[in-house]
């Protein structure tokens, strides 16, 4: 056998015409291929909802933020705020998220937190593949049962 036969045999790949060599095409993981950045406020809106699922849960954010989206909410063409009361600082990996939350009277606070932390956590990291490494609560108000929505006053002019 001569050399060009040896190689041939022990590398068949070389035989083929260089124009019908198959290449492989963008190799490695397709889910590597790029990158996805996901916007502090997908990340807002995702645990806002997260926690107003939980029962005791009243509202999300402080007494002014609530009047202030209560009035916004009367605009014509708004819609409401899922993400009041909630803040998140998104990373590559990991994500943070303060929320601030009113709670019904009668409700274990603490239980109530426990539940909107694991809530939270559970739908973000589901739905984003995102680290949640903290989630911090703080409880503005509590809602008593004799206490009127706060509604704004109605305009004199319609």
């Amino acid at each position: 056998m001569t050399e060009t036969e040896q190689n041939r045999t022990q590398n068949p790949e070389e035989t083929v015409a260089p124009s019908r060599r198959t290449t492989k095409r963008g190799g490695g993981d397709p889910a590597s291929r790029g990158r996805t950045t996901i916007a502090d406020g997908v990340v807002e809106k995702i645990a806002g909802l997260a926690a107003r699922d939980v029962v005791g849960v009243h509202a999300m954010g402080s007494g002014i933020s609530r009047t202030f989206g209560a009035v916004r909410e009367r605009v014509p063409g708004t819609s409401k705020s899922v993400t009041r009361g909630v803040k998140a600082e998104v990373g590559e990996v990991q994500t943070a998220l303060d929320l601030e939350i009113v709670v019904d009277y009668g409700v274990s606070i603490a239980d109530v937190a426990r539940a909107v932390r694991e809530n939270v956590i559970a739908g973000v990291e589901r739905m984003t593949g995102l680290e949640v490494v903290e989630v911090n609560i703080a409880v503005s108000d509590v809602k008593l049962p004799e206490e009127e929505e706060e509604e704004p006053e109605q305009p004199r002019i319609q």
